[in-house]
């Protein structure tokens, strides 16, 4: 009998709304994530610590742990913690880097993890990969998706607006790398995974075209889920593809030639979106992305983030060398310094200042 479906490794629990922190002890009682109540709640010191109070009388049986950072030595000396103890899961309470702490710790100890975050940064919320720093500036490492994602959007109204206009950025980014990918394929013939390349597309898609704003729990919802949704395209594909092209190439290369200076990952990604979008010569669609990415109060030029022109041409140049083996337009043009001035040049022009 042939094989009629495919097991697609994806969250039991999707809890996106205003309010869902009210419900989260209900969600962690599931027999499928917590059968003891034991569980270890990995906190950032800002607006995790702060939920902490509120969220610990409904937590009993829960041990807290106070995260410092994002760095590859605090996942670890987390999962060392978290190792003297027995739980049925971790809990990730807070921004992207604790969540992709404790996504990284939950792994090196054999636990599901529960992803909480505070903010819609990134898709790291509900990806299969956890980004930390490393001694040789910032690593990604695979990781099982989490098991559940609790979002509440009365939460993600506190947060700073630049983390969850950042997020937008990140989202809108998918576009591009679909696009990549959907070149790889046809000039390399690197294998797509058609149902990866819709969710992620679709995603992208539902940001870009939503009139709302981040003032308005509608918009909210639709980012949250566009980023959850990143997340289950990547466990698909079993990679990162279907949302890191070029674009995320250029955000890499911002981050390493210029780590005290660089931007947020989705303002970054944002950028490198539209700007790869206009080298694919999409000049429609990298205006109508430039369109978008400015209402939201995003970055379209490299000065939006104060970088100069032939900073960003030494990005753009450097970007393919951050991912050996992906192929995006980067590597299908394979641009001269001075070809890549001129495409900038043109990219100004057209998108207007």
């Amino acid at each position: 009998m042939p094989l009629l479906t495919r097991l697609i490794p994806s969250p039991v629990v999707v809890d996106i709304r205003p309010g869902a922190l009210e419900d989260l002890a209900g969600v962690l009682a599931d027999e499928r994530i917590s059968h003891s109540g034991r569980l270890a709640v990995a906190v950032s010191g800002g607006s995790g610590a702060r939920l902490r109070e509120r969220l610990a009388p409904s937590l009993p049986g829960a041990t807290w742990y106070e995260v410092g950072g994002g760095t590859l030595d605090d996942a670890i000396r987390l999962a060392g913690e978290m190792k003297a103890d027995r739980f049925d899961a971790v809990v990730g309470l807070g921004g992207g880097k604790i969540i992709d702490c404790a996504k990284f710790a939950a792994a090196r100890v054999g636990l599901p993890l529960v992803a909480v975050p505070t903010n819609l940064a990134h898709d790291g919320l509900c990806s299969p990969v956890a980004t930390l720093d490393n001694d040789a500036g910032r690593g990604s490492y695979g990781v099982p998706n989490p098991i559940a994602v609790v979002i509440d959007l009365d939460v993600i109204r506190e947060a700073p607006g630049r983390f969850v206009r950042s997020g937008i950025g990140d989202a809108i980014s998918n576009i591009s790398a679909v696009a990549d990918w959907e070149l790889a394929h046809k000039v390399k013939g690197e294998k797509i995974d058609g149902l990866a390349a819709a969710i992620a597309r679709q995603a992208g898609e539902a940001v870009l075209r939503h009139p709302g704003g981040i003032e308005e729990n509608g918009f909210l919802q639709v980012l949250a889920e566009a980023l959850a949704l990143s997340g289950i395209a990547m466990s698909v594909s079993g990679d990162s593809r279907p949302c890191s092209g070029a674009c995320h190439e250029i955000n890499h290369a911002f981050d390493i030639l210029f780590p005290r200076r660089a931007a947020s990952h989705g303002e970054q990604c944002g950028l490198g979106a539209a700007f790869a979008m206009h080298l694919r010569g999409a000049v429609e669609e990298a205006g109508q992305m430039a369109e978008v990415l400015r209402r939201h109060a995003l970055p379209v030029l490299a000065e939006d983030i104060g970088f100069s022109a032939e900073e960003f041409v030494k990005v753009v140049e450097f970007a393919p060398e951050t991912r050996p083996g992906r192929y995006t337009i980067l590597e299908h043009l394979d641009l001269r310094t001075d070809q890549i001035k001129d495409a900038y040049a043109d990219y100004v022009k057209a998108i207007g200042s």
